[in-house]
C-alpha cells in the first residue's frame, strides 16, 4: 500500500515546470559526444541543458566535472 501523507511525494507532485527543469542543476552535468571542425569532442551541460564547456577528451571533461563538485552523466 502507498501512503499518501510522505512529504516527499507531495512536494514532488506541486513540482512547476520550473522547479521540474532546474531540478539537479547544481548537481549534475551531462557530457555528450560531438564533432567540432571534424573532430570528437564532448559537449558539458548542466543538468538544464545549459552548455558549459567543450573539451577535446572525454577523461578531462569528466574530471572538470568532478573538479566543479558536479556529478557526471553522459549521453550517447
Amino acid at each position: 500500500m502507498i501512503k499518501t501523507d510522505n512529504p516527499i511525494r507531495t512536494d514532488l507532485r506541486n513540482l512547476t515546470a520550473r522547479d521540474f527543469l532546474n531540478l539537479g542543476v547544481r548537481e549534475i552535468a551531462y557530457i555528450r559526444p560531438i564533432v567540432v571542425q571534424n573532430r570528437q569532442a564532448y559537449a558539458i551541460h548542466a543538468a538544464d541543458g545549459t552548455p558549459l564547456s567543450v573539451i577535446d577528451n572525454l577523461n578531462t571533461a569528466m574530471a572538470m566535472v568532478h573538479h566543479n563538485d558536479l556529478e557526471a552523466v553522459t549521453l550517447h
